[in-house]
Order: C-alpha cells, then structure tokens, then sequence
C-alpha cells in the first residue's frame, strides 16, 4: 500500500469491511511505518506566515492545532466513517461529548427533539434535563412504537435521537421506518449505535442522518480509553457539527484515537466471537430466569426485526429477576469470573445492575418509565470460554436461589 492510499475513498470505498477496518484511513510518514504514527502535539509550526494564514482561511490543507486537526485523529475518523458508509466522521473525547455535541450543534431554544424513553440514563438525562435548560423541549416514547414516532412529532421537531438496540432494555428501533418518516418531515435521525457497531448494523443504510458512538466501548473494546465519534454527510459534519465542536473542544486526545484505531482493526473478530458467546450463554440463562432479553433469540418481541437489521446479536443482553435489588445484588456478589463492572464492549466479560449504577442518576420514577426494574442486571459478555462463563453464572444463580 502506498503512502496515502488509506485516505484515497476512491480505492478504499471498494475495499472489503475486514480490508477497511485494518488499513482504512491510514496515512504513512515519510519513514514509511506499517502502524499508524502516533502524533503527541498541541501545536504546528509552519515554514512561513502565508502558509497558516492560508490554512486558517480554509484556502490551503494542513494541519493549524490539535483541537482542530492532529493526524492520528484524522487517521481514526477516516476509518470510522468508511466503515460507517458515511461521507464524514468527527471524533470526540467520550461517548456522551459526541451524544452532546450531536445534539447541541443542531439544536436552538424553540426546537424539539422525539427520543426514546429506552436509552443509556446519560443520554435521558440530556433530554430531560440539558436541553430544557436551553429552551429545547422533548418527547420520549416507546420507540418499538412505529405509531408512536409519528404521534409525537410537532410543527418545531428538528430531531429523532434513539439507541438500537437500547441499553439495557435491548429494545430495537424499526430503522428503516423511522428513518423514511423523519426524511418525509425534514427530521433529522441521531443514532446511537454503541450496542451494534458497523460490524453489525449500519443505520446509515437504512436512511438515518446521523451516527453517533462511544467508541470507549466495542470499538476500543479492551477497556482501555474513553472515545466518541459522530458520522454524517460532508456538508452536515463540516458545517453544522464542526463549528461547535472547533469552539467547544470536546475533541479525543491523539493517544486515545491511536488506541482506537489499533482496537478496529479486530473489531469484526471481537464482536462477531463475543455475539457468539452471548447467544450461548444467554440461552442458557433464560431457562433460569423469569424473563431475558437478546435481539436474536426468538423469545425477544423485536426477534424478525433484530434479524433483519443485524447481523448477529451483540455482545449484551439483559435478564430480570423477581427478588428485585436483593436477589440482583446478591447473584453480583456471587460471581467469581465475571466483573462486577458498569462497563460494555470489553473483551472481559462485566455485570451490572443497571438501577443503581448507569441509570441510577436519572431517579425512579423514570427508570420506571425506561423499564429499568430493580431486579434487572445487564451482562457484557466477553471472549472468554463460554462455558466458563456459564458454570460461573450456574453457580451464582443458584446462590441467589435460581
């Protein structure tokens, strides 16, 4: 591969998935270094006035500051948007700085937004508390609803932003209907589509407008950085996202998108493999436990839809318990292998409960509303030997009397 061939989209657009994701967006120094180079600077310095000037007037390319452009970023957003099919990607510092600033960049005091009740407790508490603070109301609905999406659209409703499949609830959003509907009333579709990854679903290729991502999850996928991106058309991620994010800064440090961009490079083997062991595994806890939910089991309402949209189930899956807090916390306390950790998409296995960690912030009454019960534990199920993980699980089921 030549030197600037990972950045030449007429040769990488052609490019396989599991080609893009190892030598997408790669640009080589003149050493000629097979891994990406990793650029620690702030600044850069120019051989003379007239050429930042230039850069700063938009007339010339080339780096002005890493808040603006720093080459291992560049590399990493590249990469993203060819694996996403998007024309554009901007990096941000973590999941929620790119669930922020896809939002605020868009949005004035006037507008609505539809979201879905289902969704990360961070991501609902933007909507229900930031963007009101700034005169932007919102709707959450139930976004398995297809009726419901329609009902809730107003006359100011600039935006649709939802998560499928939805963290924990795993309830999956009908994309191509969504999106058709948002298209026909000049909505824009925000996706949140951390749970999936483009190894396993692509919005954009069922209309959405907007992709959004933690990449500290499957796309680092070893539990290492914090991460974001945010994909859409040239024109929206240049005119309308960049802006903000250029005099906000909430922009990735270059050592974590060098991170990132090491962690995509087996992102298909990783998500493919630990989607395996989820199906095993959570097969195998849903005979012990009064209800379990993962997209491609037939017992999940959204089973056809799941199928048709992704190409395999995820690493996650959510089951709940009757015995409420107690029985949740006490199946935790009994694990041995698996992390008791709020985390996902890291190739260790790791458990939650999700009402007091992720989405205990937003309080009761809208964990009630989300359907995040108190006996509800979320599993991140990883790439040990799944029969490992389910002799640990046997054990501490049993212990918390199941």
């Amino acid at each position: 591969m030549k030197r600037t061939t990972g950045q030449d989209r007429s040769i990488t657009r052609n490019w396989r998935p599991a080609t893009q994701a190892i030598r997408g967006g790669t640009w080589r120094s003149e050493m000629g270094e097979t891994s990406e180079a990793l650029f620690l600077t702030s600044g850069f310095a120019y051989d003379d006035a007239a050429t930042v000037a230039a850069r700063f007037a938009g007339e010339a390319e080339g780096m002005t500051y890493s808040r603006l452009q720093n080459p291992t970023v560049q590399m990493l957003e590249e990469r993203i948007a060819l694996m996403e099919g998007a024309e554009a990607c901007r990096t941000q510092a973590t999941g929620m700085a790119a669930m922020t600033t896809a939002l605020l960049c868009q949005l004035s005091a006037g507008d609505h937004v539809v979201a879905a009740k289902a969704a990360f407790g961070s991501c609902r508490w933007l909507i229900d508390n930031l963007l009101p603070r700034f005169g932007i109301t919102g709707t959450t609905i139930d976004a398995s609803d297809n009726a419901a999406w329609e009902a809730a659209i107003r006359p100011n409703t600039k935006v649709f932003f939802f998560e499928s499949p939805a963290n924990p609830t795993m309830d999956v959003v009908d994309l191509e209907f969504v999106c058709t509907l948002a298209k026909r009333h000049g909505i824009t579709t925000v996706v949140d589509n951390a749970f999936a990854t483009s190894a396993l679903q692509r919005p954009m290729d069922f209309g959405a407008d907007v992709v959004a991502y933690s990449a500290t999850k499957m796309m680092d996928g070893q539990g290492r950085v914090m991460a974001g991106a945010v994909c859409g058309s040239a024109d929206w991620i240049n005119n309308v996202l960049l802006p903000f994010q250029r005099n906000t800064g909430p922009n990735i440090a270059a050592f974590n998108a060098w991170v990132v961009l090491k962690g995509l490079e087996t992102l298909d083997l990783r998500i493919h493999r630990q989607s395996e062991n989820a199906l095993k595994v959570a097969s195998f806890v849903e005979g012990r436990v009064p209800r379990l939910l993962y997209p491609h089991l037939p017992s999940h309402p959204q089973y056809e839809l799941a199928r048709k949209q992704m190409k395999a189930g995820g690493t996650i899956f959510s089951f709940h318990l009757d015995g409420g807090l107690t029985q949740a916390h006490a199946l935790l306390d009994a694990l041995e292998l698996i992390d008791i950790s709020n985390n996902i998409g890291d190739s260790r296995s790791l458990m939650c409960h999700p009402a007091s960690t992720t989405h205990y912030g937003v309080g009761p009454e809208t964990r009630a509303d989300m359907g995040v019960g108190e006996g509800m534990l979320r599993l991140n199920v990883g790439l040990e030997d799944p029969d490992d993980l389910i002799e640990d699980l046997d054990r501490a089921l049993r212990k918390a009397g199941l």
